[in-house]
């Protein structure tokens, strides 16, 4: 993993607080948000987290992620699974830390108005699967990660267009891009280039939110929605404090060349 990071690594200059809160012999649930595009934030916080904690979390994937040529070998291969109640079961019973992006990849493909923000609409499954198993669940937020690309064109601007009406009044195709959440944004990185802008990434990693106390209840839809607003509180909360601290950092010219924000 150090081998395949280590351009990216140098490139973000990828940092990580909070280690601290991670007890790598009692297995959690780490939850976050998901970066622009989905390619960038998780093998640098996977590695982070490992190279500060010796932690290596298996990810529950989206299910397009398999399928894909090449890219489906390379996300099996950093120990990712496809997405579903039964893979995480498996897992938390052998003792292993699991993640998992609740947003997928409705949360990828960003809107405009959706940076930095988190994209779950009703979600709940990782919850009820924590509760079922009494998994600590582990909070996390990436900051950067969703400005190193500018959105020209959303998924809302090709759903509502000719093409993208068309597309979706096929019943087949509605089903297969998910009623257009997986209408990938048109982006741009450094100039009109598709290289990424010289933006430094930010992982924080909040105090573990325990559910052991609430095991029994997870098909209690109440109880299920508190602890996932309790969550999604933690991440946006650091969010928001992250950006607050980097405001204060110094960015080096060649950053600044290469896109980064001025602050």
């Amino acid at each position: 993993m150090a081998r395949v990071t280590a351009l990216q690594r140098r490139y973000f200059a990828a940092t990580l607080e909070g280690a601290e809160n991670v007890d790598p012999q009692r297995p959690g649930l780490f939850v976050g948000n998901h970066a622009l595009m989905g390619v960038l934030d998780s093998p640098l916080f996977v590695y982070e987290l490992y190279r500060q904690t010796g932690v290596f979390p298996r990810s529950l994937g989206d299910h397009f992620h398999f399928p894909t040529p090449v890219w489906g070998k390379l996300v099996t291969r950093f120990g990712a699974v496809p997405g579903t109640r039964e893979n995480c079961r498996r897992l938390m019973e052998s003792g292993q830390h699991v993640l998992v992006f609740p947003g997928g990849a409705r949360e990828v493909a960003k809107r405009r108005d959706e940076i930095n923000k988190l994209v779950w609409k009703k979600r709940t499954g990782f919850v009820y699967m924590a509760i079922e198993q009494g998994f600590d669940i582990i909070p996390f937020a990436s900051l950067g990660c969703d400005e190193a690309y500018d959105i020209v064109y959303d998924g809302d601007d090709f759903a509502n267009g000719w093409l993208g009406k068309r597309l979706l009044g096929n019943d087949k195709v509605n089903s297969l891009m998910r009623g257009g959440d997986l209408f990938m944004p048109l982006v741009k990185g450094i100039g009109p280039t598709l290289l990424p802008k010289a933006e430094p990434f930010h992982f924080s990693i909040g105090k573990p939110i325990p559910t052991a106390h609430l095991q029994g209840q997870e098909n209690d839809p109440a109880v299920l929605w508190q602890l996932r607003e309790q969550v999604s509180d933690a991440i946006t909360s650091m969010l928001s404090s992250m950006d607050e601290a980097r405001k204060a950092q110094p960015r080096p010219l060649w950053r600044k060349v290469l896109g980064a924000r001025k602050h």
